[in-house]
């Protein structure tokens, strides 16, 4: 087996938004994904439906000896451990989990898309991958997440809240 570097987005924007940041890193932990670095948490403003709460997010670097469908699979069952509930797209989360760099990776799937088919356009993305990745270049579109956040039309700009 080989060892995988991935690069995830945790959000967060119901209950204990914190809390659940730090418990799912735990859990990712306790599941056998080596963390090698974490952003700090942001508050950022929802994106695509707007009509929601603020959400916290943070980026982590890990380890996996998965393939990107099996972590897939490992993330989307840890979200409904962690309390996520089904809901409208784009909606309020307990707990959301993407996979946005899986090594330099480029994997399309119907239910998986390697990098996060969004990530360019997301600043609650790129502002905390930016602070642990920001040299990664993304395969697809040839530019570091550094660039990507400098070209990012209308960033919204977070507030730094805390770090795990």
């Amino acid at each position: 087996m080989s060892d995988h570097k991935v690069f995830l987005a945790l959000g967060s924007n119901l209950g204990n938004r914190l809390e659940m940041l730090k418990r799912t890193v735990s859990k990712l932990r306790a599941l056998g994904l080596s963390i090698e670095a974490k952003s700090r948490v942001w508050e950022t403003e929802p994106w695509g439906v707007t009509d929601q709460p603020l959400f916290l997010n943070m980026c982590v670097a890990a380890r996996t000896e998965l393939e990107p469908v099996e972590l897939l699979t490992l993330l989307k069952s840890t979200e409904s451990e962690m309390g996520r509930t089904a809901g409208r797209h784009w909606g309020p989360r307990e707990i959301d989990i993407d996979i946005i760099f899986y090594d330099d990776v480029v994997f399309c799937e119907e239910k998986l898309q390697i990098p996060h088919r969004y990530m360019q356009e997301r600043d609650f993305v790129l502002l905390p991958l930016s602070e642990i990745a920001p040299d990664m270049v993304h395969p697809l579109l040839g530019k570091s997440v550094r660039r990507l956040l400098e070209e990012l039309e209308g960033a919204k700009s977070g507030t730094w809240i805390s770090e795990i």
